[in-house]
């Protein structure tokens, strides 16, 4: 049999044409190798004394649910609980379990096994089982109940001989605290079974070797620094949250004297955030007034970002004496270091006398909290709780409400907002289906790997 010419060229189109669907058809199996300067050591969700960093909550959402998932606007959408009801005044709350689901060894998640899960994140509360459901009574009334539940730490547990399982989409194989996690994908996983057939993460890896080994094509996700989110010569195709990191000056103690309350202006005037966020984020962040970031709030251009040399040299002719105040940061951290040279570099233009801590206890930390939450109030409440500041008031649950809260934490003159920064991960073409979420959080369940090298 003969073909012409037109004919080779119509089945040479086909052939590309499958081989092309082929590629970008999801396929199940392979393994994704992860490297972060995150760590993770400890695996129990509710545990206080592990940092809620965005790697922590990445790595917690692979093995565990909650009953309340919020999506990329903040909104509640159902996890482990398929609806929710509160009673008049939102004190007290049903949350109706998902049938059929499972704990990763086989055991049934039942309502009294909800119910002791969350009493022991969250001692304060009283959680009852009933039926099908649970009920959540807090002290006092709120409405974003469902949101908070979404936050990690919420997280539906059962302990088996010392360990702590989950029902979320992968299980563990090996676990080295703040060293490496290996996961497994549950085919029995209640929301199917993930493409991928297991995730290996390293931790505590520095920048060089992230980009060796993605270079390489030993791992196919590293974890790209702030400072570098804008840099040209990044190891690949970058992922890009919208900035959910806040770095902050934060005070030792609340103000003692009308004198104190001017030198905390004269600092909050002196630093140049601008220059911060170019010159050493490299155009990674935000400068930040307030706590939330504005995508988030949406008023954060209410909240006074530009430094003001001038009148912070004026104030501080007005008080006689200023103490020499310590600045404390975080030593293994290399982007706090460069950030507080810089401010205490600011600070001395203004008359100001700061120098960097040598002791634990200095007056003055520069500190980096994540957000933790897609729900204002939320996000802005976990922050309070992760600075050790008075949780803030709400007297509604409208904008104007969260500006107010927000502003009283502002004006204490106890946390001094400067930046806020991205996350950003470098992925290999061969991952498919990588979700970028505005908060950084992964979706791992729906990611796919294609063949060849990255």
């Amino acid at each position: 049999m003969r073909f012409t010419g037109s004919r080779l060229i119509a089945i040479s189109s086909l052939l590309i044409a499958a081989v092309a669907a082929a590629a970008t058809r999801p396929r199940y199996g392979g393994t994704l190798h992860v490297q972060m300067a995150g760590t993770l050591d400890s695996m129990d969700p509710a545990d206080g004394s592990q940092r809620g960093t965005l790697a922590a909550r990445n790595l917690l959402d692979l093995i565990f649910d909650t009953l309340v998932a919020l999506d990329d606007r903040g909104q509640p959408q159902p996890a482990l609980a398929i609806s929710w009801l509160a009673e008049a005044g939102n004190q007290r709350w049903q949350f109706v379990l998902r049938p059929g689901v499972t704990f990763s060894d086989g055991t049934p998640l039942t309502p009294e096994v909800v119910a002791g899960s969350l009493r022991r994140a969250n001692p304060a509360w009283k959680v009852t089982a009933r039926e099908n459901a649970v009920i959540i009574q807090v002290d006092p009334a709120s409405l974003d109940l469902p949101a908070e539940l979404a936050l990690p730490r919420n997280s539906i547990v059962t302990l088996e001989a010392g360990k702590v399982l989950g029902t979320g989409p992968f299980v563990v194989s090996q676990w080295d605290p703040g060293k490496k996690l290996a996961m497994a994908a549950r085919n029995d996983y209640w929301g199917g079974r993930p493409f991928l057939d297991s995730v290996e993460i390293e931790m505590g890896k520095d920048t060089r070797e992230q980009t060796i080994a993605y270079q390489l094509g030993q791992s196919q996700v590293i974890e790209i620094p702030a400072g570098q989110v804008g840099h040209a010569n990044d190891p690949g195709p970058l992922r890009v949250s919208e900035p959910i990191e806040l770095v902050a000056l934060l005070f030792a103690r609340d103000v003692q004297s009308p004198e104190e309350t001017k030198q905390r202006q004269i600092l909050a005037l002196s630093i140049d955030r601008d220059l911060l966020n170019r010159v050493v984020l490299q155009g990674g962040g935000q400068p930040a007034g307030g706590l939330l970031p504005d995508w988030l709030s949406g008023y954060a251009f209410l909240f006074p970002v530009s430094a003001d040399l001038t009148h912070a040299q004026q104030l501080r002719a007005e008080v006689p004496q200023a103490p020499l105040w310590s600045l404390g940061y975080d030593r293994s951290d290399p982007l706090e270091r460069v950030l507080a040279e810089r401010i205490v570099l600011n600070a001395g233009d203004a008359g100001l006398r700061l120098q960097l801590a040598t002791t634990n206890t200095p007056d003055v930390r520069l500190v980096r909290v994540d957000l933790t939450s897609l729900d204002a109030q939320v996000a802005l409440s976990e922050l309070a709780s992760s600075m050790g500041l008075p949780a803030p008031h709400f007297l509604g649950h409208s904008s104007d409400d969260l500006y107010h809260a927000e502003n009283a934490m502002v004006q204490s003159e106890r946390v001094l907002p400067l930046l806020h920064l991205r996350t950003a991960w470098a992925v290999s073409k061969t991952v498919r289906n990588w979700h970028d979420s505005r908060d950084g959080a992964w979706r791992l369940p729906n990611v796919w790997l294609a063949p060849g090298r990255p």
